[in-house]
C-alpha cells in the first residue's frame, strides 16, 4: 500500500534538495548558549531566541534541578485531573503581575495556545480578523473555529480597518497580530490596531513570542513598548525564548477570558501540565528580571552593534529595533541557494547561523536571520561581522 505514497515523498524530497529549500538539522553537542558545540568543534550561535542568554545561566538550571528534586521529573495528568501544583499557580500569577494582566493560563506549548484560544471563544457569530503573516499556530488555531476569518494585508492599517467594516454584522470581533513578525522583526503598529478596535468595538490579541522579556522598557513586550497595555484583552507567548529557553507557553489576558479557557480549551484540557522543573526555571527567569537589569541593556547593546555592523558591510539588513537581525539575499538570481551557501561556509568560519527559504519565507525572499543575545561578548559580534565580510564577498553577497 506504501509503495506509490513512498515512491512520491522521494522525488518530493529530491526536488526541494535540488532547489535549496531542503532544511538540515544540526546536531548540536553542548548546552545551548554564545558558544556551542557542533561537528566536533566550538562556534558562536547566532542563531537561537535564547535572546536573554538564560537557557543555560547557573541559576536558571539550579532553579531547575532543585525543583525536579522536590517534585520529580513529570505530574503524568492533565490539570483538572491532578497535574496542577501551586508552581504552576505561582507562575500563572507571577506572568499576569510581569505582563499587566488579570490572569494566566499555561500550556504545554505556545502552538498550543494560539492551538488552543480561538474555538473555544468565538463561534460562527464572529469574526476573526488577522494580518496575512500571522505564526503558523494562530493561522492553524484560526481554521479549528468556526468565526468567519478575514485576512488584511500585513501591517496594513487601511486595508485592516476595511476589514472590520465588511466584519461588521458580527456579533464579536477580535483582530489577531504577531507583535514582532520573526522573519522580518517589524512589530505590529499596537497602538493603531487598538485605536481600530475600539472604533469598531473589536477585541485584540497579540502573539508576543518574539517580545516577552525583552521588548519594551522593562521587558514587558510590545505592549509595553507601545504603551497599551490595558487595551489589549488577549496576550499569547511562550516560554521556550527569552524566559528561559525550554517549553512551554501561555494565554494571558481578560479573567473571563482566561477562566472560560480553563474550562474549555482542548490543548489545555487533554495535554499533560508543564513540567514542574520547568515552572520552577521560569520563576527564577522572571525574578531575574525584575531584579537585574543588565541582560536586557546588554541585548540593546549587542543588536546594535550587530545590525550596524552588516549594514556598514554592504550587507541588506532590516532596519528595526529588535534582537533579530535578517540578511536578504533577495536581489540575488538563486536567493535560496545563497542562504543555504553562505550559511554552511559561516559554519566553517566558526559562525553557527541557518539560511532560511521558501516555504519558511515567501519565494524570492530567503535570507539568513541572525539573532543577538545578551549572551555574546562584543569580540564574539567583532568575530561573526569578520566572518560574514570574508563569506560574504566570496558569494558576491557584498
Amino acid at each position: 500500500m506504501y509503495g506509490k505514497f513512498g515512491e512520491t515523498l522521494r522525488k518530493e524530497l529530491d526536488s526541494i534538495r535540488e532547489q535549496g529549500l531542503y532544511k538540515e538539522e544540526r546536531l548540536l553537542e553542548s548546552p545551548q548558549g554564545a558558544e556551542i558545540k557542533v561537528g566536533g568543534k566550538k562556534v558562536l550561535n547566532f542563531c537561537a531566541n535564547n535572546y536573554l542568554g538564560l537557557a543555560s545561566d547557573p541559576r536558571v538550571v539550579d532553579a531547575a534541578r532543585q525543583t525536579l528534586d522536590k517534585w520529580g521529573y513529570g505530574l503524568s495528568s492533565v490539570r483538572f485531573i491532578c497535574g496542577t501544583t501551586d508552581l504552576h499557580k505561582q507562575l500563572e500569577s507571577e506572568i499576569s503581575d510581569f505582563l499587566g494582566t488579570e490572569d494566566t493560563i499555561l500550556y504545554a506549548a505556545a502552538f498550543d495556545a494560539n492551538g488552543g484560544v480561538f474555538e473555544p471563544l468565538l463561534d460562527k457569530n464572529s469574526a476573526i480578523i488577522t494580518d496575512q503573516l500571522n505564526h503558523a499556530s494562530i493561522i492553524d488555531g484560526v481554521r479549528l473555529a468556526k468565526a468567519r476569518r478575514f485576512i488584511y494585508d500585513h501591517l496594513d492599517m487601511n486595508h485592516l480597518e476595511s476589514k472590520l467594516r465588511e466584519a461588521s454584522d458580527a456579533e464579536f470581533r477580535i483582530i489577531v497580530t504577531d507583535g514582532v513578525f520573526s522573519m522580518d522583526c517589524d512589530p505590529a503598529p499596537l497602538n493603531d490596531i487598538c485605536d481600530l478596535a475600539d472604533k469598531y468595538q473589536s477585541m485584540v490579541l497579540v502573539d508576543d513570542s518574539h517580545a516577552t522579556g525583552f521588548v519594551g522598557p522593562t521587558g514587558r513586550g510590545t505592549p509595553e513598548a507601545f504603551g497599551v497595555t490595558d487595551r489589549v484583552d488577549i496576550v499569547t507567548s511562550t516560554l521556550g525564548k527569552a524566559l528561559g529557553g525550554a517549553l512551554g507557553g501561555f494565554t494571558s489576558g481578560r479573567k473571563e477570558i482566561v477562566e472560560w479557557l480553563r474550562q474549555k480549551s482542548r490543548p489545555y484540557l487533554f495535554s499533560n501540565s508543564v513540567p514542574p522543573m520547568i515552572c520552577g526555571a521560569a520563576l527564577e527567569v522572571l525574578r531575574i528580571l525584575r531584579e537585574d537589569p543588565e541582560p536586557l541593556q546588554r541585548l540593546k547593546r549587542n543588536q546594535v552593534l550587530l545590525r550596524e555592523g552588516l549594514k556598514d558591510l554592504g550587507f541588506d539588513v532590516t532596519s528595526c529595533d529588535h534582537a533579530i537581525i535578517p540578511v536578504h539575499f533577495r536581489n540575488h538570481e538563486n536567493d535560496a541557494l545563497m542562504a543555504q551557501g553562505m550559511a554552511n561556509d559561516l559554519l566553517e568560519e566558526g559562525i553557527y547561523c541557518i539560511g532560511f527559504s521558501f516555504p519558511v519565507v515567501p519565494r524570492g525572499q530567503a535570507r539568513i536571520r541572525l539573532q543577538a543575545s545578551a549572551a555574546h561578548t562584543v569580540e564574539q559580534i567583532d568575530r561573526c561581522l569578520a566572518a560574514f565580510a570574508k563569506i560574504g564577498r566570496k558569494h558576491g553577497a557584498i
